[in-house]
């Protein structure tokens, strides 16, 4: 089939890439001309594991081209709408100017039988607007809300792979007649038995909303766990497997750390919670405020017992972060507790020093004031102590015999629980972990 992909941001440019690998002709349309520059030249403008392979492989095929022009657009079949739902300034809302853009910004190019595909989180309430806007300029063509559910480090194969595909279409019939045309675009995807679930807008609409919103209640309730087994002398990390045990509760997410950022789950609650006020259901999604109040109260907690690894004060202490992205496998600082962190330190007087694989970048972008070392041996030099908050695996392998060698004190707080406490306190370090004895 013939696709566009509207926004060549993270989701989109992995989509165009995956929708080109499964057989379709695809043409990538966005507004930034160097991010178009990069992908034209199969480089991905972010870091994502064997998204550049992929854009490599597909683009010698034909099948995978980018553009700034929104033109390219027509005489496609289906068109996927891809950009980004920020976080408005000073509100917990959701920034639609993306989406309304690309929606509007497409109309000129529809043609009859068309489909547009949203993919773009947003509050619910949003397709139905947007399907109005369609139907006006091209009666013939339909909206559909088909949410991704992407992991960072894994989107290449959540893509190619996905767990489970969702439709919302206008009357969230089977019957509709964009369902047998979304059938063939993931036609790979279905023979091979992803399940599909069809529904109407709204369900669609909330499907990712409610998903994110529950697998941070999940992190959050076992953070708030962590808080009490330190006023216990529990360990959290037992705690997790047992409770984990339970079918019913499982122990995906269920790992007490720093808290989670991101480009997603902050905004997803924080933009849920907002929407959930204008449709007066507020007292529904309170609950979440308290989820969001533990996630950003970790990191205050981690600044605290970095205070107390340190003998009681920061001031002038030499305190080397391991990661500055908020997950492993990704270079995105958004809402990065980690780089949080850091500069909270240095606010209290600490001389920071942040270590990453590939984020180093972006985060000095972000946190210009903050000394960054790619190198992992010169960022650790004579430190007082080491904070290990992103859980990339070189960083979970590391010595702690030949690291102690390198440090002024043998200090190290394990903010993601995924050290050996034992090995290193038998290498002489103080270890602290959260949650944990």
């Amino acid at each position: 089939m013939r696709i566009s992909v509207i926004g060549c941001g993270y989701l989109g440019a992995v989509h165009a890439a995956c929708m080109a690998k499964l057989g379709h002709e695809v043409v990538g349309i966005d507004v930034d001309e160097r991010k178009i520059s990069e992908l034209s030249a199969a480089r991905a403008p972010f870091y994502e594991p064997g998204l550049e392979d992929l854009l490599r492989d597909v683009q010698e095929t034909g099948r995978l081209s980018f553009t700034t022009d929104m033109s390219a657009a027509h005489g496609s079949d289906v068109h996927f709408i891809c950009v980004g739902t920020p976080q408005k300034k000073g509100e917990n809302a959701a920034d639609l100017t993306y989406v309304d853009a690309a929606t509007v910004g497409l109309l000129p190019h529809l043609s009859p039988g068309d489909i547009v595909v949203g993919k773009s989180t947003v509050p619910v309430g949003t397709a139905s607007r947007l399907a109005e806007l369609v139907q006006l300029k091209e009666p013939e063509a339909h909206l559909v809300w088909n949410p991704e559910f992407l992991r960072e480090g894994h989107a290449v194969s959540d893509t190619l792979q996905p767990d489970r595909l969702v439709y919302g279409v206008e009357n969230g019939s089977e019957d509709h007649p964009s369902v047998a045309i979304l059938d063939e675009v993931y036609a790979g995807s279905i023979s091979s038995g992803t399940p599909r679930l069809v529904t109407d807008h709204p369900t669609a609409e909330l499907v990712k909303t409610a998903a994110n919103s529950f697998l941070a209640t999940k992190i959050s309730f076992i953070n708030a766990m962590a808080e009490l087994c330190e006023a216990a002398g529990a360990d959290v990390t037992r705690l997790a497997d047992a409770i984990g045990m339970d079918d019913r509760i499982g122990r995906k997410f269920l790992n007490a750390g720093i808290g989670f950022g991101g480009g997603c789950l902050p905004k997803d609650i924080r933009a849920f919670m907002a929407r959930a006020g204008e449709l007066g259901a507020d007292q529904a999604l309170t609950f979440l405020r308290e989820v969001d109040a533990i996630n950003m109260r970790r990191r205050s907690r981690v600044v605290e017992l970095s205070r107390e690894l340190c003998g009681g004060s920061l001031l002038g202490k030499r305190i080397s972060v391991l990661g500055a992205a908020f997950k492993p496998e990704s270079d995105d600082v958004r809402d990065s507790p980690a780089l949080s962190i850091a500069a909270q330190l240095q606010l209290q007087g600490a001389v920071v020093t942040v270590s990453d694989p590939k984020a180093i970048d972006n985060a000095a972008r972000r946190f210009p004031e903050l000394h960054y070392e790619a190198d992992v041996d010169r960022a650790v030099q004579r430190a007082d102590a080491i904070l290990l908050l992103t859980e990339w695996q070189q960083y979970r392998e590391l010595d702690p015999y030949a690291l102690s060698t390198l440090v002024t004190n043998q200090r190290i707080l394990d903010g993601r629980n995924v050290l050996d406490a034992a090995k290193w306190r038998a290498a002489g370090w103080t270890y602290r972990g959260l949650g944990r004895p």
